[in-house]
């Protein structure tokens, strides 16, 4: 039996030992703690700072994501637009091809209706656009009015008076909230690229009021940006005309072989004109294949919104900015008015939706398609398209030179070209002035570029709390299409009447213009309406901390005092004179 015992004993012995060595095993509340810290603390090679540079550069190539995604969603839904519309005009104005399809349905009063909804409809926006903003937020009130443009490409695929119409009314209902919309986006863009790019001095100076000018430099090439991506779509809408319609157009000598008078001789949109103007009617299919492309198109626009723009403001600040009350942001658009600086720009917003229809119409119906044909339309506005795409960088200079050097160049280059087409009745049939038109649309594109860029830039650098800045591209594009409206209202005038309005309102502009900029140096007091504080029904534990994001708390660089007298409020010195310092 001895043998057998002794491994027993030496297990039981193991056992004890192994029952003694348990209490010593239990930790106290130190040893505890820092067997925690060892598992859930900080890795030994981790860089809080080198962390923290990741994160804000993540951030700031997501704002260039945003900016880009937006400005070809822009360009794409605009080419689209613009394109179908010139294509059915010029198909619609053909009697042979109303006869043979569409008899019976006077194709050419609904094209009437079409264009009075689009361009009368957006009288009334104002009333809406800012609520509208405010509603949905900015990045899904561009996705609705970019869906829109969507369904008036789709009612094209059944032409009647009951899918024209109303799509066409739609449109007009949406143009001033898409563009506002997008302005404001690229604008809150530039500044938070600032706020990622200078992280460090926020969390240094989180109670300090950053400079009013602190980010202009990205709020200058943002717009820049995103200028020289929409215009690339008035290259992008002659597509259908240059690879489809083209092939079914008549010569010269047959569509121009009544019109006498071309330029500041004639009157009304190029009097004379044949009335066919398709040699061959294109068939359905082909047809259907060409809306078919544009309305994948469209249908990309809505999903690069929806895929690839981010929100513009954060959740809570988005609830902060509906929650001032309905009533109020109904009214801040009206209000706004007080402020000199605004109304002295009203005479520049009017001139800008002037031009940009007059070259897509009176200058390039009366002058270019009554000198070289119909067959040439589409180079002549890919010309103003591509020069106005590449000159848009010429807004750049705002970097280094006075803000209003570009506009006033910008201005100078219509003028110079609107005293040059008031002289000039280019010959009708006479292709050797192809390169002066060709040249004078170029520059055309030039001055627009400038003009463009010039305002949305200077608008971004005046009105910076992003509680206003829908407001004021809300007023800015209201007053454009107000002009695209007049346009549409004139088109029976004599070309020399027109002229004569455009370069009178030109002038206009640039004497307002000035005047306001030398107020502005002169520190002259400026009257804004007072953003009223959030009315929120209910206190959640985020409004009893320190650090909410309520409206004005996240250091966008233009915090007001809200408790201030609306009058008080706006007597900012600091205002005129850190604008006085971008006139040099």
């Amino acid at each position: 039996m001895g043998p057998p015992e002794a491994p027993m004993e030496k297990d039981i012995d193991g056992c004890q030992d192994g029952a003694k060595t348990v209490p010593n095993a239990r930790l106290g509340p130190e040893g505890t703690e820092t067997q925690l810290d060892d598992f859930v603390g900080a890795h030994p090679d981790y860089n809080e700072e080198e962390e923290e540079q990741k994160y804000f550069r993540r951030k700031r190539l997501g704002v260039i994501k945003n900016v880009v995604a937006a400005s070809l969603a822009g360009t794409l839904t605009y080419s689209v637009y613009l394109g179908l519309l010139q294509m059915q005009l010029i198909l619609h104005y053909d009697e042979t091809y109303r006869e043979v399809k569409y008899s019976n349905i006077r194709l050419e009063d609904i094209d009437h209706k079409v264009l009075m909804g689009i361009n009368v409809t957006p009288v009334a926006a104002l009333l809406y656009t800012p609520i509208l903003i405010r509603f949905f937020g900015t990045k899904w009130a561009m996705f609705l009015a970019v869906g829109v443009y969507a369904l008036f490409v789709s009612s094209n695929y059944w032409e009647r008076y009951y899918t024209l119409v109303p799509s066409a009314v739609a449109i007009g209902m949406v143009i001033v909230p898409l563009w506002a919309s997008m302005g404001t986006y690229i604008t809150r863009m530039a500044q938070k690229y600032y706020e990622y790019v200078n992280y460090k001095e926020e969390q240094e100076k989180e109670k300090k009021r950053a400079p009013r000018d602190a980010c202009n430099a990205y709020i200058i090439v943002f717009q820049t940006v995103f200028y020289s991506c929409f215009h690339l779509s008035f290259v992008c809408a002659q597509m259908p005309m240059v690879f489809f319609l083209n092939n079914y157009l008549y010569q010269l000598n047959h569509t121009l072989f009544a019109v006498k008078h071309c330029g500041t001789l004639s009157h009304g949109t190029l009097p004379g004109f044949n009335k066919t103007v398709l040699q061959s009617l294109p068939r359905s299919v082909n047809l259907i294949i060409v809306e078919s492309v544009l309305m994948a198109t469209a249908f990309l626009a809505m999903l690069v919104v929806l895929v690839l723009c981010g929100a513009a403001y954060r959740p809570m600040e988005e609830i902060d900015m509906r929650s001032i009350g309905w009533g109020n942001i109904f009214q801040l658009p009206f209000k706004h008015v007080r402020d000199y600086r605004l109304r002295h720009l009203f005479p520049l917003f009017i001139y800008s939706g002037f031009e940009v229809l007059f070259v897509c119409t009176g200058f390039s119906l009366n002058y270019g398609v009554c000198a070289l044909g119909l067959e040439r339309l589409a180079y002549l506005l890919m010309a103003y398209g591509f020069s106005a795409s590449a000159c848009s960088s010429l807004a750049l200079c705002m970097l280094r030179l006075r803000r209003h050097i570009p506009l006033l160049a910008g201005a100078f280059i219509h003028a110079v070209l609107l005293v040059t087409l008031f002289c000039w009745a280019p010959e009708p049939r006479y292709l050797a002035q192809a390169p002066l038109l060709y040249a004078i649309a170029a520059l055309w594109g030039t001055g627009s570029a400038l003009n463009k860029t010039g305002i949305s830039i200077l608008l971004g650098m005046l009105y910076k709390k992003k509680e206003r800045q829908d407001f004021i591209f809300t007023i800015y594009h209201w007053w454009q299409a107000l002009a695209i409206f007049t346009v549409y209202l004139w088109s029976g005038l004599p070309m020399k009447a027109k002229l004569s309005i455009m370069l009178l309102t030109l002038v206009v502009a640039v004497g307002t213009y000035l005047w306001m900029e030398r107020k502005v140096a002169q520190n002259m007091e400026v009257r804004l309406p007072r953003i009223p504080r959030p009315r929120h029904k209910t206190r959640g534990y985020r409004y009893l901390e320190d650090n909410s994001d309520e409206t004005g708390s996240d250091g966008d660089g233009d915090k007001e005092d809200d408790d201030r007298h609306p009058t008080e409020a706006t007597n900012e010195n600091e205002l005129g004179k850190e604008d006085s310092e971008q006139l040099g």
